[in-house]
C-alpha cells in the first residue's frame, strides 16, 4: 500500500495532539476524518462555545470533524465506519470502546508521552517530573482492552534536565511524538499493516516497580512539606506552569490564602521544621523536612504571578506567616 492510499482517522483534543496531526498533513498522509471532544462552554455565563485545538487545526485544513458525546453512540459509530479507515491514530484523547478501536483493518495506534510500560495513565508528563525522573520519552503502541497496555511498536527517549518544568518536557515530547508517529506509519506501510511489535511485559526487568500516571486534580496539587526539599522541588516543577502546585499561607492574624508556587530553588540552609517560613537573601523561603526551599515565582489567590522578591515588597514579615 502507498502512503496516499492509507486512510487514517485521527483522534485527539489538546495542543499536544495538533503537532502530530500537523505532521501527518504536511507529510501528505491521507487523513480522512478527525475525531475530537465536543466544544466546551466558556465565559462567565457559559454561553460561548470553545473548540478544541485539534478541531481548529482540522477546520483550517478542510478535514471532516466528528465530535461525539459518547463514543458508543450508534450514530457516531456508523458515521465513523463510513470513512472506511485502514488505521486510526490517537494522541491525547479519551478511552475508546472496542467497537471503535477494533474497527480499522490495521487497528488503532496511540502516541503516549512516556516510555511504556512506565507511566500508564492520563498525566504521564507531570508524574515523570514529579517523581524526579531524568529520562522519559514517547511510545507508539496498538490499543487493546486495557489502558496503555497494548503491544509496543516504537519508543524514543527524551532527557529531563534537573531544572526543567512540565512546559519544557511537554514541548519536547510534543515534537518527538509527531516524529515517532510518522516513523511508525512508515513501518506500518512497509509491513502492510502488520509491523513488528512486542508485549510490554518483555520490557520489564525483575523487581522493577511500575509507576502510574493518574489524572491530576486540584487536591493532587497541594504541596506536602513533610518530605525532602528535592521532592518538593520536583513536585513544584512537575506542576508548572499548569495546573500549579499550591499551599495555604496563614497570616499572623489568621487569614488563610492559597499560594501557588511555580518555581523554586533548593538552598543549603537547614530547615527548622517542615512548613516553616523564612527570609533568606531577600527571598521568601519555606522549609521542607531537611532544607529551606527558596520560592522564586509565585501567585497569591486573586493576584498576578510574580517573582519572590517582588512578593516580599507587598508582604511584610513573611517569616511570621505559617503554612497550613
Amino acid at each position: 500500500m502507498k502512503k496516499e492510499e492509507l486512510r487514517i482517522v485521527f483522534m485527539g483534543t489538546p495542543e499536544f495532539a495538533v503537532e502530530t496531526l500537523k505532521a501527518l498533513v504536511e507529510n501528505d498522509y491521507n487523513v480522512v476524518a478527525v475525531v475530537t471532544q465536543p466544544d466546551k462552554p466558556v465565559g462567565r455565563h457559559q454561553n460561548e462555545l470553545q473548540s478544541s485545538e485539534v478541531k481548529k487545526y482540522a477546520l483550517q485544513h478542510n478535514l471532516p470533524v466528528l465530535q461525539p458525546v459518547k463514543m458508543k453512540d450508534p450514530a457516531f459509530v456508523d458515521e465513523l465506519r463510513r470513512h472506511q479507515a485502514n488505521l486510526q491514530v490517537v494522541v491525547a484523547f479519551r478511552m475508546l470502546p472496542e467497537v471503535v478501536w477494533a474497527m480499522p483493518d490495521y487497528g488503532t495506534i496511540n502516541v503516549h508521552a512516556a516510555l511504556l510500560p512506565q507511566y500508564r495513565g492520563a498525566a504521564p508528563i507531570n508524574w515523570a517530573v514529579i517523581n524526579g525522573e531524568t529520562q522519559t520519552g514517547v511510545t507508539t503502541f496498538f490499543l487493546d482492552h486495557d489502558i496503555d497496555t497494548g503491544r509496543i511498536i516504537m519508543q524514543k527517549p527524551f532527557d529531563i534536565p534537573d531544572t526543567a518544568d512540565v512546559e519544557y518536557v511537554y514541548d519536547g515530547l510534543m515534537r518527538l511524538g509527531a516524529d515517532i508517529c510518522v516513523e511508525t506509519l512508515e513501518r506500518i506501510i512497509a509491513a502492510d499493516g502488520r509491523p513488528e511489535s512486542i508485549p510490554q511485559e518483555q520490557l520489564l526487568t525483575a523487581g522493577q516497580t511500575l509507576r502510574s500516571a493518574p489524572k491530576i486534580y486540584k487536591e493532587t496539587c497541594e504541596i506536602n512539606w513533610h518530605q525532602s526539599a528535592k521532592q518538593v522541588y520536583d513536585f513544584i516543577r512537575g506542576l508548572s506552569p499548569y495546573p500549579g502546585a499550591w499551599t495555604t499561607l496563614v497570616s499572623p492574624d489568621g487569614k488563610e490564602t492559597v499560594l501557588k508556587i511555580f518555581k523554586s530553588s533548593r538552598t543549603t540552609m537547614k530547615s527548622g521544621a517542615a512548613g516553616t517560613t523564612a527570609i533568606f537573601d531577600k527571598q521568601p523561603c519555606i522549609g521542607a523536612d531537611d532544607q529551606l526551599l527558596r520560592i522564586d515565582e509565585l501567585q497569591l489567590a486573586g493576584k498576578k504571578r510574580m517573582a519572590g522578591r517582588d512578593f516580599l515588597n507587598g508582604v511584610k514579615n513573611f517569616d511570621k506567616y505559617t503554612i497550613k
